[in-house]
């Protein structure tokens, strides 16, 4: 078996390098891929750089190239869902591209012919999520995440994005690794951690945040590849 992990920026992956062991880095279509051990366990970690594009090609990629059988994505989300807060762990129930808009012909917000609203994780990925929250005593909360390639700082469209697909959090790459992955049949996790939200106040340095949750997640997406 050989586990993917992703992250969108370089922040997000800089934890699981410094606690994996026999990199090998390798270099492919203008990216870098990290070939790697942990526990004996065989694994591939790589940034996709921010952006449906980006995302779709370096997933496509670690599963076709690399060939691995399972993907773990890790990241920051923006919360829509008020009870969410700064620094909240949430995984996708599942996930909508919210951007994605035909509706002059008549189909939904987030569909188009051949294919879904919705795209839902793999449900044993989700229990291991749990577990591995239940024993380092963290709140994990599950909810609709929404993709779009677009930083979302307008109330206004928050409240759309809400309404339309019941979302919980809004981010930029998702969506497109759980495309990916669905079409290949490859399981997937994505877990975000909340790095801004509606009552975030002037103080709040997301350097600071993306550091800090980047170590959190690194933490916890190892002991999830353990557990697989």
């Amino acid at each position: 078996m050989k586990i993917a992990i992703l992250g969108a920026m370089p922040e997000e992956i800089e934890p699981l390098l410094e606690k994996v062991e026999d990199i090998v880095r390798v270099d492919y279509a203008n990216n870098t891929y990290y070939k790697a051990t942990y526990k004996g366990i065989e694994i591939v970690i790589a940034y996709s750089k921010i952006g449906s594009a980006f995302s779709t090609l370096t997933a496509t990629i670690l599963l076709e190239k690399f060939g691995c059988d399972k993907l773990l994505f890790s990241g920051v989300a923006g919360a829509i869902n008020e009870e969410l807060e700064i620094g909240d762990l949430i995984y996708a129930t599942k996930l909508c591209k919210h951007d994605l808009d035909i509706t002059a012909f008549g189909h939904p917000h987030g569909f188009v012919p051949e294919g879904k609203v919705f795209i839902y994780p793999n449900e044993e990925l989700t229990e291991i999520a749990k577990e591995v929250a239940n024993s380092k005593d963290i709140e994990l909360k599950g909810g609709v995440i929404a993709t779009g390639d677009q930083f979302i700082h307008d109330n206004t469209k928050k409240e759309w994005i809400k309404e339309t697909f019941n979302a919980d959090a809004i981010e930029m790459e998702g969506y497109s690794v759980a495309l990916v992955c669905d079409a290949l049949n490859v399981p997937f996790f994505i877990l975000r951690a909340i790095s801004d939200s509606a009552n975030s106040d002037a103080s709040f340095d997301f350097d600071e945040f993306l550091e800090k949750s980047a170590k959190v997640s690194a933490d916890f997406i190892l002991e999830m590849v353990e557990r697989v």
